[in-house]
């Protein structure tokens, strides 16, 4: 991201910084402070299995990663 970009999500913190309708995959994604959200820094999750796959999505934001 630019420098102009980053400035404006500082000046607005409701604005995402991950696409919310993607889903990321935990090892390129990994958290940037443990069991919690990168997006909105909270640590409450809902959890599914689907396919062999533990997928886990933020309460608050909706952000999905795969882990």
């Amino acid at each position: 991201m630019e420098n102009e970009e980053l400035l404006k999500l500082n000046e607005h913190p409701d604005i995402s910084k991950y696409d919310l309708d993607e889903v990321y995959l935990f090892t390129e994604f990994p958290d940037k402070s443990s069991s919690r959200c990168n997006n909105c820094d909270k640590a409450h999750f809902e959890n599914s299995v689907k396919n062999s796959l533990f997928l886990r999505q933020c309460r608050n934001c909706g952000m999905k990663k795969v882990i």
